[in-house]
């Protein structure tokens, strides 16, 4: 079949038909604008309001864990989490060869911890010295998380300097209080009262 049309194209351009029409300009010009800089980029992904979470997973020496902003719901049925972790991250590594990796979202007075477990300079023994932390199916979790969850590694892609990893939920706690909320490179609480919920 993609022979045949391949055959009638080029007897068409053998008797005069019009060659197929070029990307318009505007097209063009996109494919060429290398875009603009990246700290334009991060002021604009600065405006984003995120929920705070620790992404944990177990390392060959031991837990590991690192702050992340980026993580989002991404499916109900079957249950599916995303979250974006730097490329080259010990985290990372980890999410990888273990297949599993924890979830926690940060109550507002857990600001020290978020700041704790996104230093670049912090160790990982440091980033869980003196945290309550048990294992739920092999993964290190986090006491005092306002909800966590437990997942199970569907797949990992690089985009850019980050890399998409799915999670498909394998266990799951949702306790109360408010969320610690990270906007315009710096940490918020939200003002209207939040019900409690247990599960």
């Amino acid at each position: 079949m993609s022979a045949r049309l391949r055959l009638v194209t080029d007897r068409a351009a053998v008797a005069g038909a019009p060659p197929p029409a070029a990307d318009p300009p505007h097209e063009e010009a996109l494919h060429e604008e290398p875009g603009p800089g990246a700290v334009r980029c991060l002021g604009l992904y600065a405006k984003l309001a995120a929920g705070v979470t620790v992404v944990t997973a177990r390392g060959e020496d031991g837990p590991l864990g690192m702050t992340v902003s980026a993580v989002t719901s991404l499916s109900a049925r079957p249950p599916l989490l995303l979250a974006c972790l730097r490329d080259g991250s010990r985290t990372l590594a980890a999410v990888r060869a273990r297949r599993s990796f924890a979830v926690h979202l940060l109550r507002e007075e857990q600001q020290e911890l978020a700041g704790r477990f996104a230093s670049p300079t912090t160790t990982a023994a440091e980033r869980f010295a003196g945290t309550d932390t048990r294992q739920v199916l092999g993964v290190p979790v986090l006491a005092g998380a306002l909800a966590w969850s437990v997942c199970l590694t569907e797949d990992v892609r690089r985009y850019g300097d980050h890399h998409l990893v799915v999670g498909r939920v394998a266990a799951v706690h949702v306790g109360g209080g408010r969320p610690l909320l990270w906007h315009d490179r710096r940490f918020g609480v939200l003002t209207e009262p939040v019900p409690d919920a247990a599960g």
